[in-house]
């Protein structure tokens, strides 16, 4: 099925955590496809180089450094914008791999400020705005860890479902609004920063994460199923899509080859 170029009412996309990663290749993959994309993030020059590369690539592209727990500075994002049609919730992370008996407090909650709240303040400030647009989509990249749990991974796991609850229970809410709320959960991601960010800087520790996996998903993977699923037609919701690579039956099960 061909894809479907937005409206002239729902042309702008805004995607967070778009320093890196799944972010960075999202925003990419929607100015391709025609849409005028604003880079939130908290790394400025990171965005900056962003904006400009899409820029010379002769798509449109903005970059705004933003702390999305800050709700006051995400308020004052928002009043930038009459409407936009796209909101990319990406801005998240996992922080240790330690036991629910020895896990850091301080890591669980950054994990859920940045995983849930960050969401919920770009999802509450933006959300007149996506309605305004007469054809707006909300998404949440969640992880296929906030629909089954692991060991080591608590933490991570319990902010990733408050992710997933949140987008699940945004859909009941808002159902006959001109707004559309897709969960995207990818499992076995290998980007540059993720696993290396989540052992604080342990390349070893990041490596083994991958170790044997032939074909772990990219970030351009993920990016190009968030474009599918934001340029479906517009009384097409995706409510739910989970990828994996082939190599991954599970949170648990993965296929390593010697």
């Amino acid at each position: 099925m061909p894809t479907a170029a937005p409206s002239a009412a729902s042309r702008i996309a805004v995607v967070t955590g778009a320093s890196s990663g799944i972010g960075a290749a999202t925003a990419r993959q929607l100015a391709a496809a025609g849409y005028r994309v604003v880079l939130t993030a908290r790394r400025k020059d990171r965005i900056e180089a962003l904006a400009e590369e899409i820029t010379a690539a002769g798509h449109s592209a903005v970059a705004y450094a933003l702390d999305v727990t800050d709700r006051a500075a995400v308020d004052e994002f928002a009043t930038a914008f009459q409407s936009i049609g796209v909101l990319i919730n990406n801005a998240g992370g996992a922080l240790g791999a330690d036991p629910v008996a020895t896990g850091d407090p301080a890591d669980w909650r950054t994990m859920y400020e940045t995983n849930v709240i960050g969401t919920l303040n770009l999802t509450q400030a933006l959300l007149p705005k996506l309605v305004a647009s007469g054809d707006g989509t909300i998404v949440v990249v969640s992880s296929t860890a906030g629909h089954g749990t692991y060991e080591g991974g608590a933490g991570y796991v319990a902010a990733k479902h408050g992710a997933h609850v949140l987008a699940e229970t945004l859909r009941l809410e808002i159902v006959g609004r001109p707004v559309r709320v897709i969960e995207i959960a990818p499992g076995m991601v290998k980007t540059d920063e993720f696993a290396l960010t989540r052992f604080a800087g342990d390349k070893d520790r990041a490596e083994k994460v991958y170790e044997g996996v032939a074909d772990p998903l990219t970030a351009d993977d993920v990016a190009d199923t968030i474009t599918w699923t934001v340029t479906r037609p517009s009384h097409v919701n995706i409510d739910l899509l989970v990828v994996r690579p082939r190599a991954q039956a599970s949170n648990t099960k993965v296929h390593r080859e010697s």
